[in-house]
């Protein structure tokens, strides 16, 4: 029998679509994965700064070449509506074109399409089956690119979804230009993006 209200059942919080869109509005950091509430570690400074530090440079170019705009998390991401399952990446992009309806868009709390751009930063204690389930939801759902940001390795990977599954383009570090499909044009350096790491206790990494 679905469950039509969030109840928690041995410290787990498990909703259907009804019960996850009346979730509390101060549960805002989380995953709901068949059902299941899954509440998100908060973030690293190192996180954060690689973040921010990506977000500024993605949203100029973007604004500049009339491309779209970009986002940060939390935000809601529908795979899919039964059993519920959302994902929340660390940045999205939309372009101009799933834009086109703004004045409907910038109200809603949530999306049922795929972003064009997903970019995720990963986390040491994330294992391989958690990344590899995430991007099968991202692939479900038409996400076109999605970046895999590792910090400790200061290097990202591009993956571009094909038949049958995303293709990696490769791990781009140091000088190399990450190599974007959506974002045509962008001369991004890993190198330029990881810096911020180094700019604080006399140019040591945080």
């Amino acid at each position: 029998m679905a469950i039509t209200t969030a109840q928690p059942t041995t410290e787990r919080l498990v909703v259907d679509w009804e019960g996850y869109l009346n979730l509390p509005d101060d549960l805002k950091h989380y995953e709901i994965i068949d059902g299941e509430v899954i509440p998100m570690a908060g973030p690293t400074l190192k996180h954060q700064m690689i973040s921010q530090e990506l977000f500024k440079r993605l949203d100029i170019f973007a604004s500049v070449k009339r491309l779209g705009k970009l986002f940060y998390a939390p935000f809601d991401f529908v795979i899919r509506r039964a059993p519920v399952r959302t994902r929340q990446p660390d940045l999205f992009f939309l372009s101009r074109e799933r834009l086109h309806d703004w004045a409907h868009l910038q109200e809603q709390p949530r999306l049922e399409f795929a972003p064009d751009l997903v970019i995720e930063i990963l986390s040491p204690s994330e294992t391989y089956t958690y990344w590899s389930e995430k991007l099968q939801d991202y692939y479900a759902l038409g996400v076109p690119e999605v970046w895999l940001v590792d910090i400790d390795k200061r290097a990202i990977e591009v993956q571009v979804r094909e038949a049958g599954g995303y293709r990696s383009l490769g791990w781009f570090g140091g000088e190399q230009v990450v190599a974007s499909q959506v974002l045509a044009g962008l001369e991004l350096k890993p190198v330029e993006v990881f810096a911020v790491l180094d700019e604080l206790e006399g140019g040591q990494a945080v």
